[in-house]
């Protein structure tokens, strides 16, 4: 340490190692408020409530196929993309599947049945895409332990 001329020491200060994490909390809060509002809108599809599974999840086809299976028996497909959901009968849905075949024999059918509806309804829906020709049918659960809307 450096002395004066009247014989005090001259302290020097030692430099404070800190990070000022304040601007960093207002920017997380503010990406949060954006995903928390942003989140309800990425909804796509049809309003099905999936029956709680703990099945590991198995890799998506890059364009699926999805059939929804309502409570009331009535079915719904989903085949060009996300925006594409329509409603169908029971023959249109085995005709349009059944070309869906003829162009991609290795077609994977992504089934959502509604966690109301009948197994007998969910049954005569697989039935329905296996007699258009496609032999690989994945069902889709929710996974065990989340909350559904």
């Amino acid at each position: 340490m450096a002395v004066t001329a009247t014989g005090r020491r001259i302290r020097k200060r030692k430099l404070k190692a800190e990070i000022n994490v304040v601007p960093y909390i207002d920017v997380m809060l503010v990406l949060l408020i954006i995903f928390m509002v942003t989140t309800p809108l990425l909804n796509l599809g049809t309003d099905i409530k999936l029956p709680d599974s703990k099945a590991m999840a198995l890799s998506t086809p890059k364009e699926p196929i999805v059939v929804s299976i309502y409570a009331d028996g009535a079915y719904a497909l989903m085949a060009q993309g996300p925006d594409s959901n329509k409603s169908v009968t029971g023959t249109q849905l085995q005709d349009e599947l059944g070309a869906i075949h003829r162009n991609n024999p290795e077609a994977t059918v992504l089934v959502r049945g509604d966690r109301s509806a009948t197994y007998q309804a969910l049954m005569a829906g697989i039935d329905r895409i296996n007699a258009a020709g496609i032999s690989r049918i994945s069902l889709i659960s929710q996974p065990a332990g989340t909350v559904q809307q």
